[in-house]
């Protein structure tokens, strides 16, 4: 059986303690075969500026998850789509775990595309190169994350060295610019 890519929801800002978790679990049962890897992407993005941010020191970097609230499995699904039954109680039992993404009970795995993006910005982000943002000015966005959630909105600049897209949303009938991150929109 081929592996596939899974999505664990897991409870808020406690992706890593779930990734290290697992991580340790599936090394003490010997369930290396049916879960490969457990990841929590990230990026290396310049730290916010503030009161300790001056002229000449040297510039903090910060890493942010890439998909806050969720892990990823590659793990060896069977034949019906379910998880195996050890694998599946290793993973109920984790503290902060909530449930796959999918229906009945069974993952929904990640098509090959979406897959081979999520480990493209992995890999980007350990080499310390910054992510691509997939918008220009004046594409259609719609924020689907955030204060805005459901807000239509223009793309007016895209801020890419701080992994921020600046958009013009309409606020009580008046264009307000405001900056968010780039996952937190789509092309409308």
């Amino acid at each position: 059986m081929a592996k596939q890519w899974c999505v664990l929801r897991v409870a808020s800002n406690r992706e890593e303690q779930v990734r290290d978790a697992l991580t340790r679990k599936i090394a003490i049962e010997g369930l290396e075969e049916c879960i490969s890897r457990v990841l929590v992407p990230t990026e290396r993005r310049p730290g916010p500026r503030g009161r300790g941010a001056t002229a000449g020191k040297t510039k903090k970097f910060v890493d942010r998850k890439l998909y806050p609230g969720y892990v990823f499995l590659e793990m060896e699904l069977q034949d019906d789509g379910r998880v195996s039954e050890d694998a599946w109680f290793l993973i109920r039992e984790t503290n902060g775990v909530g449930d796959f993404i999918g229906a009945g009970g069974k993952p929904s795995p990640m098509s090959p595309g979406d897959a081979e993006k999520m480990l493209m910005q992995v890999e980007k982000a350990q080499e310390g190169t910054t992510i691509e943002v997939e918008f220009a000015k004046g594409d259609g966005v719609k924020v689907k994350e955030g204060a805005f959630e459901n807000f239509d909105g223009v793309v007016d600049e895209v801020l890419a060295d701080k992994g921020l897209v600046r958009v013009i949303v309409t606020i009580f009938g008046r264009s307000t610019p405001v900056e968010l991150e780039y996952w937190q929109i789509e092309k409308a």
